[in-house]
């Protein structure tokens, strides 16, 4: 069995390393998961751009909202998937083929394809998949304590 993602050091620096993120599948509805982890993404500094073929030309946290992969901009760094499993490898070829600087691709909870880890593992690209980067973020860099969790993180912070 592969893992979902990598050991939690590779991960640390994965999230350190972000700076443009495409969010595809990302929902104007602030109530939706997609739109509270672009967001949150966005508060932690990272550029994010908005995909959703059904509100392209909107913008949505500060950002217009493009139609697909194809219309974003070269510089995306990690493409996180909202889309159900059997619609990602599709998205993740068309990344791979039109972001040069797409050094990881993240799948959502829930969301997994072994085709599209192969496709990542042949270019070199990150890839983990069925976990959140918000999650992640907030396990590994101490923010979940505040919500009860022991998160093994020492901090001093209040």
């Amino acid at each position: 069995m592969t893992q979902d993602a990598p050991d939690d050091s590779t991960l640390r620096d994965i999230l350190r390393s972000i700076r443009v993120v495409g969010v595809v599948g990302v929902s104007p509805n602030p109530v939706r998961p997609s739109y509270f982890v672009a967001r949150y993404l966005g508060l932690r500094g990272m550029r994010v751009i908005p995909v959703n073929p059904g509100h392209a030309g909107e913008t949505l946290l500060g950002a217009t909202v493009v139609a697909g992969v194809r219309d974003l901009p070269p510089e995306v760094d990690m493409l996180d998937v909202f889309r159900r499993s059997e619609h990602v490898a599709p998205i993740v070829r068309e990344a791979l083929d039109h972001l040069p600087g797409l050094r990881t691709v993240w799948l959502q909870i829930g969301v997994v394809s072994d085709e599209a880890r192969a496709m990542c593992a042949e270019r070199g690209v990150n890839f983990i998949q069925n976990r959140c980067p918000k999650i992640e973020y907030q396990r590994l860099f101490g923010e979940l304590r505040m919500g009860g969790f022991n998160t093994g993180v020492i901090s001093s912070r209040l």
